[in-house]
């Protein structure tokens, strides 16, 4: 079974309807028009940034490549995990003598600092720079400079405007507003909801707010009571939770979150002594584990936005970029599994507990299998080394 974001045709018509369109738009048509439609329908109302790549003619470095990737952020599970996935990718590489080193810098939310990071990485002279950008622009001179010093940049869920990156992303607008909708329609179209927002100024959380303000216009009956910033992190997420419901005694019926804490979420309502909400966002090991704990006070209608196939759709993406495949295009979008609230027991592992905060789920089937995600290349050809088959379970090592 194919999982991966789906939309109604009068859901879709109504996200795409609900961004203006631009005179741009017509030549970001002409740029997925080749594409098979799986991947055309991953851009439906994002093609702002949409750009050729600028990659066709560029001189990739030799092996062996010196692998840098520049964090913005590493004070969540979700991070850490992302670049423990993407070092154990690399390490594969580093036993057989195709990549020499592998070098990570962490700005801790400082965009100037992070500037300075790659700054230090085009001095250092790494054959690639991969990031998770901590702003969708103000990256963009260093990234130049990057571009410039013949080193390729690859952004991985941050997308930024420079044309002289390749951005590995998915559609968080559409998650949005599918979320919303999931919410919407679950609560018959009346009720009472909080936004949970990431971090604030993050070049997702626009794009996802975005989406799930579109879906909300179709059902008027629903009422936002609070929008918060839970930072993608556990005890923030939970703290501003209690807090909106210590000054909200009307009864919650949903909470939209756009990230990995709904455990904590479930937790606060529990703990706040209010009925259990139906929760979306992005599923977790924890979130399972309590699940499994607590079935009565978890429901949850969501999707896997999860660290291991973000690192592996970077690595694959970088190294076809780095072997001379070209990119047809400045963003590659890659597909979001759906998680039922039904299929809970689907995604359930052994070692996930209320207290797994570090561990997430894999999904059973390569969300981008290497077909598809050759479809993006001019001149497409298997990563060599990489097997979706060899990423650990989500208990390995546990």
């Amino acid at each position: 079974m194919t999982k991966s974001l789906r939309f109604t045709g009068i859901a879709l018509a109504a996200f795409a309807a609900s961004y203006a369109a631009t005179p741009a738009h017509a030549g970001d048509a002409g740029l997925i028009a080749g594409l098979p439609g799986e991947l055309k329908a991953l851009y439906d109302g994002a093609t702002d940034n949409l750009q050729p790549s600028a990659y066709d003619t560029f001189k990739m470095p030799a092996k062996p490549w010196k692998w840098c990737h520049s964090e913005s952020y590493q004070g969540n599970p979700w991070r850490v995990s992302l670049t423990n996935e993407l070092k154990r990718l690399v390490d594969v590489y580093k036993a057989k003598g195709w990549v020499s080193d592998f070098e990570l810098s962490d700005s801790n939310g400082d965009t100037s600092r992070q500037i300075s990071q790659i700054r230090a990485f085009v001095d250092k002279k790494c054959s690639i720079i991969t990031s998770v950008a901590g702003s969708s622009t103000g990256l963009n001179d260093a990234i130049k400079a990057s571009y410039d010093a013949g080193i390729p940049f690859v952004t991985i869920s941050s997308s930024v405007t420079s044309p002289f990156a390749i951005n590995v992303d998915s559609n968080y607008g559409r998650w949005g507003y599918d979320m919303a909708k999931q919410l919407g329609e679950s609560l018959g179209g009346k009720g009472n909801i909080i936004l949970v927002e990431g971090i604030a100024g993050a070049p997702i959380v626009a794009q996802e707010r975005a989406g799930g303000d579109a879906a909300l216009k179709d059902y008027p009956g629903i009422k936002v009571v609070r929008t918060v910033n839970g930072n993608w992190t556990a005890n923030v997420t939970k703290t501003v939770i209690l807090q909106a419901l210590a000054t909200s005694p009307q009864k919650i019926d949903g909470v939209w979150t756009t990230g990995s804490e709904s455990r904590v979420i479930a937790e606060a309502f529990t703990e706040a002594k209010r009925p259990a909400p139906l929760i979306t966002g992005s599923t977790s090991g924890d979130a399972l584990g309590y699940w499994k704990a607590h079935p009565d006070r978890y429901r949850f209608e969501g999707h896997g936005v999860l660290p291991a196939w973000n690192s592996e759709s970077l690595f694959r993406v970088s190294v076809a970029l780095l072997e001379g495949q070209m990119p047809k295009l400045n963003t590659i979008m890659i597909p979001i599994p759906v998680v039922k609230g039904a299929d809970l027991d689907k995604w359930y592992a052994a070692c996930m507990t209320p207290d797994a905060v570090s561990t997430f789920p894999v999904p059973p089937a390569d969300p981008m299998p290497e077909a598809l995600l050759g479809a993006y290349f001019m001149h497409p050809a298997p990563i060599a080394g990489y097997n979706y088959a060899d990423v650990p379970g989500a208990c390995a090592g546990k």
